[in-house]
């Protein structure tokens, strides 16, 4: 499990998206480490296929409350702050990509193993697995990026009132 730091954004906007992200990474890292485990060299069959039902259930159970946390963002955070810092280039647009990058990698994996895994080779079971590897990738250094950039532009930017409308937005549950 990731140790735990304190939280470090004050606005109790960004502390609900800070918080999410948290719980969003314990789940992540739950599924990451059977993603770690095939990449082992020697691998049954029989053994991998257990372990990639285990993942498609794992990453079935995170996609629900982080398709909850990117709406958030998508519909509230992201439209107020982009009226403040523009919505053609900069920050916004890069992340918004990355939120389309992980949601393609996730459903290659979902829609590659979908039938099962009965009728999957080795090699096909590998090569779904990296897509969930590519997402996890993806989504740690996402995470990093707007708890470095974006949330620390909107804690600075944002007006008192923006902040507290923005907060009655974001105050719902993502699980």
């Amino acid at each position: 499990m990731p140790e735990y730091t304190e939280l470090q954004f004050t606005t109790p906007a960004m502390r609900i998206l800070e918080n999410e992200h948290r719980y969003l990474s314990f789940l992540m890292e739950e599924w990451h480490a059977i993603v770690l485990w095939f990449e082992q060299e020697h691998i049954r069959l029989d053994e991998g296929r257990i372990r990639l039902q285990e993942l498609r259930q794992a990453i079935l159970e995170f996609t629900g409350p982080l398709k909850k946390h990117t709406m958030k963002e998508e519909t509230h955070f992201f439209p107020l702050l982009g009226t403040y810092i523009g919505f053609e280039q900069g920050p916004l647009v890069g992340i918004q990509e990355e939120h389309r990058e992980i949601d393609g990698y996730i459903g290659h994996f979902l829609h590659h193993t979908e039938g099962g895994p009965d009728l999957l080779s080795l090699e096909d079971i590998r090569a779904a697995v990296r897509d969930a590897g590519e997402a996890f990738e993806v989504l740690t250094v996402h995470f990093v990026k707007e708890e470095t950039v974006i949330f620390p532009m909107a804690e600075h930017q944002l007006s008192a009132k923006d902040k507290e409308r923005l907060c009655q937005k974001l105050n719902t549950l993502i699980t």
